[in-house]
């Protein structure tokens, strides 16, 4: 689905005000609530790079932006219009540029690349592309916070669905285990009645290194006691040393 629809009418929305009296009357499906306009901003420019065929300058020139919960959509005074999916903008931000100050957005739109650094060379690639920017530009920039608070409130309701794919692979990941057999280490099981081994002392020597006795000299018995614990658990656990 492209980033950008050019559209020939408003999505239908409600205010926050009638939304809050069209959830206290228990619709039948509050599926058929419109989605509520978090802001509207008229008086905008908006700025294309690279341009929209489907939607020229002469259109962006000047318009009204509504910042719906389930489109963002700019209408310009032509009555024309143009909606931009909120999972489409992978990034959002203010730009506080002396000629125009605005809210500069990324959009995943791939479009061919208009320019290629040497077009002569047997390397060009014809599937270059490049993305698609998109600058919000309101006639007074004490406008840009308000129409940045809701863009960002709006998107966070539409997450990237492939944030979830990546995830559930991280995941995945994290229940990886190596099976026994291709384990390079071996096992060992401890005899409480055997001596310290090597890792025993390390873990001994550990843990009298972390055992808090409020300032106070440790008791005559606590490293035997403690000795017996990791005794205790080297009989219980599996100790794994490396091969070798």
């Amino acid at each position: 689905m492209p980033a950008l629809t050019p559209i020939a009418a408003l999505p239908k929305f409600v205010s926050l005000d009638e939304h809050k009296v069209l959830v206290s009357t228990t619709p039948a499906s509050f599926s058929d609530i419109p989605p509520i306009l978090r802001h509207k901003q008229e008086h905008v420019r908006l700025a294309l790079h690279p341009p929209l065929d489907a939607f020229p300058a002469s259109e962006c020139a000047s318009g009204t932006l509504y910042v719906i919960e389930s489109v963002l959509v700019f209408m310009s005074a032509n009555g024309r219009g143009v909606q931009i999916e909120y999972p489409s903008i992978t990034l959002h931000a203010i730009s506080r540029s002396d000629d125009a100050p605005s809210i500069y957005c990324q959009l995943d739109d791939a479009v061919p690349s208009s320019t290629v650094a040497n077009a002569d060379t047997k390397d060009q690639d014809d599937d270059l592309t490049e993305m698609r920017e998109m600058n919000i530009i309101p006639s007074a920039a004490v406008s840009l916070e308000p129409i940045f608070e809701a863009l960002s409130l709006c998107a966070s309701l539409h997450p990237d669905p492939r944030d979830s794919e990546d995830d559930a692979m991280d995941a995945d990941a994290d229940d990886a285990f190596v099976a026994p057999g291709d384990s390079p280490f071996e096992t060992f099981t401890g005899d409480a009645d055997q001596e310290l081994s090597e890792v025993g002392r390390a873990a001994l020597e550990h843990l009298e290194s972390i055992i808090d006795y409020g300032g106070h000299a440790p008791p005559a018995n606590a490293d035997a006691d403690t000795e017996e614990k990791v005794k205790e658990k080297e009989g219980e656990a599996k100790v794994t040393t490396q091969e070798g």
